[in-house]
Parts: C-alpha cells; sequence; structure tokens
C-alpha cells in the first residue's frame, strides 16, 4: 500500500522553499537536480503571480515531484492549492485559518503553518486543522524583509515540547548553521538560498541531507 500523505510528511527532513527560476531558466532541471539528492517536500514561493502563472509553474513542480516521490506544496494560497492538486498547503500567521483551509480543500492534503514566537508554536503544534509547523526564523532572512527573528531560543523551545507533530526549523538555515539548529534539537528544516544560490544544487542538497537524521 502507498504510504500516506501523513507518513510520508512525517518521514520527511529537507524542506526547500523556491521561485520558479525566472531568471535562470532552469525550473525542471533545478527540480530534478535537487529532488533527487535528498529533498522531500518542494514550495513555490513567490510573490506576485497570477494564479493562472502560477499553476503553470506548477505543472512543472507536480511533474518532478511525482518523478522523485517527494510532495508539492503550494504557498499561503488554497484555491491554487485545490486547482494544483497540492499535496502540501502551508499557511502564514496572516493567512486563512487552517480549519477554513481545510474545508475548502478537503481531507487529504497536508496543511502547515508559520509560527514565529512561543504562544504561535504551541497554538500550531495543537491546531486540529494542521499537520506540521515551521519555526523561526531562527535568523533573519531576506525572504521576509522586517521580520525579527526569534533565534536558536524559539528551537530549544518547541524541541522541548513533546512532539505532536512533524515540525521544522527555518530561517537562514545553511551549511554553516545547520550544525546549531540540530544541536537545539531541530530534526527537520526549511531552506531556501542554500540551494537556490548553490553553484551545485544537487550536491548542496546532498551534502545537507546527510547532516540530517532519518
Amino acid at each position: 500500500m502507498p504510504a500516506s500523505l501523513r507518513d510520508r510528511l512525517a518521514a520527511a527532513r529537507l524542506y526547500l522553499c523556491t521561485d520558479a527560476r525566472e531568471r535562470q531558466r532552469d525550473l525542471a532541471r533545478f527540480l530534478d537536480a535537487v529532488l533527487g539528492a535528498g529533498v522531500d517536500i518542494v514550495q513555490l514561493r513567490q510573490k506576485g503571480l497570477e494564479a493562472g502563472q502560477e499553476l503553470r509553474y506548477l505543472d512543472t513542480f507536480r511533474a518532478a515531484c511525482d518523478a522523485h516521490g517527494a510532495l508539492l506544496a503550494v504557498n499561503d494560497r488554497a484555491d491554487v492549492a485545490y486547482a494544483a492538486g497540492a499535496d502540501v498547503l502551508h499557511l502564514g500567521q496572516d493567512d486563512l485559518s487552517a480549519q477554513v483551509a481545510r474545508e475548502l480543500i478537503g481531507p487529504a492534503p497536508v496543511i502547515g503553518l508559520s509560527s514565529h514566537d512561543p504562544a504561535q508554536a504551541a497554538a500550531a503544534r495543537t491546531d486540529p486543522a494542521a499537520d506540521y509547523f515551521c519555526a523561526g526564523p531562527v535568523w533573519p532572512t531576506p525572504t521576509k524583509p522586517g521580520r525579527p527573528a526569534p533565534g536558536l531560543g524559539l528551537i530549544r523551545y518547541v524541541a522541548g515540547l513533546p512532539e505532536t507533530r512533524p515540525w521544522f526549523a527555518i530561517g537562514s538555515i545553511d551549511h554553516d548553521t545547520v550544525g546549531q539548529v540540530l544541536d537545539a534539537g531541530a530534526t527537520r528544516i526549511v531552506v531556501v538560498r542554500a540551494l537556490t544560490e548553490a553553484a551545485d544544487p544537487a550536491a548542496a542538497a546532498a551534502s545537507l541531507r546527510a547532516r540530517l537524521p532519518g
């Protein structure tokens, strides 16, 4: 029997957020490289896309995810996640509630939540409509300009709680900082520039995945 989405989520360790690689013009090649080297979940995160354009890019993501057995994530938009047949919908603090999103997309897709402080993390880990959450940013990140970084203290706080669902550390994590995040108690990470700006994305993904447990 094929593993369920939630079983695959539980086994996931390396989560990538990337834009559509419009500047590099190598989206399909890039996705094939990183998914083949250990990325478990990939999310299209590019603000300002019209729904139709986002769905066209997600067709490329879907094909790559299916080829490598990875999970396809959509950021923020329940309508796009539904239309794309996404495996994962990730919601920020200012997006739809997880409960409303669940009513819109149905019972199957995985829903994740962002959390930026202990109170938000505590709420996310028990939200009945959510399946995972992210904690961070650990360090300031240009993808979220102006957002305060709660630091490793938030990771230690979350790691000290009984695990009710998978959670990921996020925020400027790369090859130089991943050891600190793991030492703080994280076992799953979200990365962006560590792979999107790597000279060899496949080698970078394989190296990071080798540092993670499981």
